[in-house]
């Protein structure tokens, strides 16, 4: 998969298409973080991992103000099928919407296969939109590595945190914890010990 120019901080390709809860329209969600969870292939075994612990963490998400869909090219009777099979299998209801992508449109407009390929084996992304519908963080799996779902939500309350603000979070951070509230420009104009007394307040 070639990935030529990142997303990050470019306006979301609008998208608009069939899924198991009706059509979704990626602008009717201006105002609210969109979390568009893409994998590779209905009833693989990863992605049934990956979709019952998404669903287990749906109002954690919803608390935050996210709004959750997935991605894949299978078609929306393939989703349906899929979702189905879980709930009788696991007994868990998978309640946010499963967007087809038959013609691959939208996963080649969030570059997540390359444009002259007819396989989307790779494909296992997240994609961070915020509330203007600007892509704020875009992460890349292996098809054969599952997602940590806790590690995306973390990401996602880290992208809420320090939205809009002069503020960065430094690495492991969880909410509640110390922030470094000096814009990261002016940061590195300080000299190293000045630096180094303030990320020593949060590492």
């Amino acid at each position: 998969m070639t990935i030529s120019n990142s997303l990050i901080g470019k306006n979301a390709p609008s998208f608009s298409g069939y899924s198991t809860k009706g059509i979704i329209d990626l602008e009717a969600y201006e105002g609210s973080w969109v979390l568009l969870f893409c994998h590779p292939a209905d009833f693989t075994p990863v992605c049934t991992t990956e979709f019952i612990s998404l669903a287990k963490k749906k109002e954690e998400f919803e608390s935050l103000g996210v709004e959750l869909m997935a991605l894949s090219v299978d078609s929306i009777y393939s989703h349906m099928n899929w979702l189905e099979w879980i709930e009788d299998n696991f007994d868990q209801h998978i309640p946010f919407p499963v967007i087809e992508d038959v013609n691959m449109e939208i996963s080649k407009a969030y570059q997540m296969i390359d444009e002259s390929s007819q396989s989307t084996a790779t494909v296992r992304a997240c994609i961070f939109i915020d509330p203007e519908q600007v892509v704020q963080a875009v992460i890349h799996y292996p098809m054969q590595v599952g997602r940590s779902i806790d590690e995306i939500l973390r990401v996602q309350k880290a992208l809420i945190e320090t939205h809009e603000k002069e503020i960065a979070v430094p690495a492991n951070w969880q909410p509640g914890q110390q922030i470094i509230e000096t814009p990261l420009d002016r940061m590195m104009s300080k000299p190293a010990g000045w630096l180094k007394k303030v990320l020593s307040n949060v590492i």
